[in-house]
């Protein structure tokens, strides 16, 4: 058991009988009244995120995870195969348990947690950003550029993502993976 204080971002715990990932968190003291936490809670088996308000020193039950590295291989329908670095057994896992699937190239790296009970994978942490080829995007339009002008663009994985003007096809971009935008263009 543990309480709200030693709530922290993806921390895993077990709430009205399912399992949940905390995705965000804020302490609130208001003047009046006593504290309170408030929280944006994944869930691990459907994927349903929740915002849940925890009064100040609330007991939560934290479910141990084990964090192991695994190297995303290939997609298969709705279900993607990865391969643990270390031992080399291949699990393969649901669509819904990734934050970002549309972003995920052959050979990545990502960090898989586990249920200690019951070796179960609950959740996959992406890298912070990937770096993709853009393989389609509209031509730039010149004079169009009177504020943050932005296109479509389609990176090899298939995902779309608005990038600047002066993006082209064959450039290489970094992507953040959390909300899926545009960070900046890499030299090779």
């Amino acid at each position: 058991m543990a309480s709200t204080s030693d709530i922290r971002n993806g921390l895993c715990i077990k709430f009205n009988h399912d399992i949940y990932k905390i995705i965000e968190f804020l302490h609130v003291k208001p003047g009046k009244g006593p504290a309170f936490v408030r929280t944006k809670l994944k869930s691990l088996t459907s994927g349903k995120v929740l915002d849940n308000t925890f009064s100040a020193g609330h007991k939560i039950d934290v479910i141990r995870v084990e964090t192991h590295t695994f190297q995303y291989l290939y997609p298969e329908g709705d279900e993607f195969h990865f391969m643990n670095a270390e031992t080399f057994e291949q699990i393969s896992l649901n669509k819904n348990i990734l934050d970002a699937p549309d972003l995920l190239k052959e050979g990545t790296n990502v960090m898989v947690q586990i249920n200690t009970e019951t070796d179960l994978p609950l959740s996959v942490d992406m890298p912070a950003s990937v770096i993709l080829e853009v393989t389609y995007a509209e031509p730039g339009v010149k004079g169009n550029t009177a504020t943050n002008a932005t296109k479509n663009a389609t990176v090899e994985t298939g995902a779309s993502v608005n990038v600047p003007l002066f993006i082209n096809e064959g450039d290489k971009i970094k992507i953040d993976t959390a909300s899926g935008s545009y960070m900046e263009r890499v030299k090779e």
